[in-house]
């Protein structure tokens, strides 16, 4: 009663179904407190099982929105097998317009495989990695910059080591439309929802669709274009749900961000301003930005530069920033 998640889920019953995993976590003014996580599940005879969810990081706000209103729009006589919709994964942190959790500073894509009586994250995280993941055939994790960055596009897969299932995952990358593409390797202990799903058995497949804290008409239109199109190539729909198509896509440029010397990082206090925009293709030696000391007015700013060629994927956008923050990153593009 104080420990686990509670739900009262039916994963064969057809038809439509909204409700709660509820968390008990007890709080100074409410005792008997639950967390409550919104999940929709609908299901409509046999096909493939798709899971979607955003909010994993609480300040992400395409994946949340465009998931919110996908369980409205979403009949369940359009399609065939199972859509299970988790729009606000990490509630708390999205109810705070935080990246983390308020009531235990976790963050769940960093919290897997989770424990069943820990933290409120934390058993949220072993719920879908134990329960919630192996249900289903592909999970599709929705992210963005958050408030803090600016990012560029970018769908992701982990590389799986069964050859078919790899080359499923990134052909299903590839059909989002997203304009680049990464193939992540971050071990078999990943952390990750993207871990969590592979070590789960099915394809996990996540992605980039803004930043800023914010939703944009374009970063929008880039999210309902995914998420329909996955499902259109995951078979469950015959048709796009949340826009009508908008012609043809790029093919996505594949990307590889695999070492800690493609991104720049403050080493002290201190303003950042920016000399190159988001996707520019910069040099190794370019100037990247500079860097400002307020406090120390007499000191001239300091000229950063990049330590590796590719394209800018994203930036810092609060200008103020402490010694660890990532002021930029560039990934290298790879043959696809």
């Amino acid at each position: 009663m104080h420990s686990g998640l509670v739900h009262s889920l039916d994963f064969d019953r057809a038809g439509k179904t909204l409700t709660y995993l509820s968390i008990p976590f007890s709080i100074d003014r409410s005792p008997y407190f639950q967390v409550k996580v919104p999940i929709c599940l609908i299901r409509n005879g046999e096909g493939p099982s798709v899971l979607l969810m955003a909010g994993n990081h609480g300040d992400e706000y395409e994946g949340e929105l465009s998931l919110a209103r996908l369980i409205r729009k979403l009949d369940p006589d359009r399609i065939s097998g199972r859509v299970t919709i988790l729009p606000m994964a990490n509630t708390p942190a999205v109810m705070a317009a935080k990246r983390c959790s308020p009531l235990d500073g976790g963050n769940l894509n960093r919290a897997f495989p989770g424990d069943p009586s820990g933290t409120p994250t934390s058993r949220l995280a072993h719920f879908l990695e134990g329960e919630l993941f192996p249900r289903h055939d592909i999970v599709f994790d929705l992210h963005s910059g958050g408030t803090s960055m600016e990012h560029l596009p970018t769908a992701l897969v982990e590389r799986n080591a069964e050859p078919a299932r790899h080359q499923r995952a990134v052909a299903l990358m590839k059909s989002l439309g997203m304009p680049y593409g990464f193939v992540a390797d971050n071990g078999a202990a990943s952390p990750t929802s993207m871990g969590a799903a592979r070590r789960a058995g099915a394809i996990g497949i996540s992605g980039e669709f803004g930043g800023g804290g914010t939703a944009t008409v374009d970063s929008m239109a880039i999210t309902a274009r995914a998420i329909d199109s996955l499902l259109v190539a995951a078979g469950v729909v015959d048709e796009p749900v949340l826009a009508p198509p908008n012609g043809a896509v790029g093919a996505t440029q594949l990307l590889s961000l695999s070492r800690h010397s493609q991104g720049i990082y403050a080493t002290r206090r201190g303003w950042f301003e920016p000399a190159t925009r988001l996707g520019e293709r910069v040099a190794a030696g370019q100037l990247a930005g500079w860097y400002h000391d307020l406090e120390r007015l007499d000191v001239s700013e300091e000229a950063l530069n990049f330590a590796e060629a590719g394209i800018v994927i994203s930036r810092r956008l609060h200008t103020m920033c402490e010694a660890g923050d990532c002021l930029m990153q560039v990934a290298e593009p790879v043959p696809a």
